[in-house]
């Protein structure tokens, strides 16, 4: 299939703009059953408008599925943002946020490796020891 340059109107500025052949092709391999309605400037015009602030689905007036459920790990009722599936524990708020927050271990060694990266004598020295005390307390 041979593709040549269209002249096409624009749906917002009624300005014309061209298809490109290389558009064409594109919208060809992408199987793209309908041609561009608007010319580039419109369409990122269009596109940055999401963007901002308030214009999410919840200010289209679309809301978010919110689920009643039970956490798998503290047994009390709590509202998630998605429909839990079975199998898959649910947790609440402040579950959720224990499990990924990092154990002490991590949290000395990462001290000890930013005072260590930072090139202070006196830090590397504590460094060394937080570090020595970290491992030796997870041995």
């Amino acid at each position: 299939m041979e593709f040549i340059d269209r002249l096409l109107t624009c749906a917002d500025c009624g300005g014309e703009f061209i298809f490109t052949a290389g558009e064409q092709l594109f919208f060809f391999d992408k199987q793209f059953k309908n041609d561009p309605k608007r010319c580039k400037p419109c369409k990122s015009k269009r596109a940055g408008v999401g963007l901002r602030a308030g214009t999410g689905p919840a200010a289209a007036g679309l809301s978010r599925t919110e689920t009643r459920t039970e956490c798998s790990a503290c047994g009390i009722e709590t509202t998630v943002p998605f429909k839990p599936t079975q199998g898959r524990p649910v947790l609440c708020r402040q579950c959720f946020q224990a499990k990924r927050a990092p154990t002490t271990g991590a949290l000395v060694t990462a001290a000890a490796t930013a005072d260590m990266v930072a090139g202070s004598g006196e830090h590397n020295s504590v460094g060394a020891e937080l570090l020595t005390a970290a491992h030796s307390s997870q041995a």
